[in-house]
């Protein structure tokens, strides 16, 4: 009896010591069915590495690199050609100039297409340039604004208005002097279809006809002012 009374009283001290203990164990050890056990979502934009990697995982061989980016060379399915000129360097201005050459890729727009282009000017490009194009966007807001120099008028700037639809793109894809890249905000199919839409507006207002190239329904054009 004494003798039961004893491994009755190791027993409990036994489980007291157990329950009272702080670590809680998370890792279940050997799993039957570790691909369903072990979540697979990534955090957006995460990348993992060899060091991050469960030791199930690692054993099997499951080493798997993700960077949410497109597969290299390929292109997605609407989307142009890619733009066939990099970046300048500092200081240099070979592809910059280069890029008058380049032709508009894109036909030209529809009634709904530029309705969506004058939007996306107005998100994008109208806290700059103005709605109406004029360079007095709210940034600058006739020098009342942050900005102290007034950005440029797409309408009435003589560089811009001979600028080619080529170098036009150029200064989107890239950014040009205090104009930063927009090649993140837009597909690159809006923004060559953004330069169609920029180019209608200044033949527009240069009383020049506006070019078939450009814009297919002139009605929408009148109407997206």
């Amino acid at each position: 009896m004494k003798k039961l009374s004893v491994i009755a009283l190791i027993f409990i001290s036994g489980a007291a010591l157990v329950s009272c203990g702080s670590g809680v164990r998370r890792d279940p050890g050997r799993v039957y069915m570790p691909d369903m056990f072990y979540s697979r979502a990534y955090e957006t934009y995460a990348q993992r590495d060899s060091t991050q990697f469960t030791e199930n995982e690692a054993e099997a061989g499951r080493k798997i690199f993700y960077n949410n980016q497109p597969v290299a060379g390929t292109i997605s399915v609407g989307e142009d050609l890619p733009f066939p000129l990099a970046k300048d360097a500092t200081g240099d201005t070979t592809n910059y100039v280069a890029s008058r050459a380049l032709a508009n890729p894109e036909g030209p727009l529809t009634a709904d297409e530029t309705t969506e282009i004058h939007r996306l000017y107005l998100i994008n490009c109208g806290i700059c340039h103005g709605a109406k194009m004029d360079g007095n966007g709210p940034l600058y807001n006739d020098g009342n604004g942050p900005f102290s120099a007034a950005p440029k008028n797409l309408l009435g700037d003589p560089i811009v208005l001979k600028m080619p639809e080529g170098q036009m793109f150029y200064s989107i894809e890239y950014g040009k002097g205090m104009m930063g890249s927009y090649a993140s905000q837009l597909s690159r199919k809006q923004r060559w279809q953004l330069v169609h839409y920029i180019k209608a507006r200044q033949h527009e207002a240069e009383g020049i006809p506006v070019d078939p190239a450009d814009i297919a329904d002139t009605t929408a054009l009148a109407a997206a002012k």
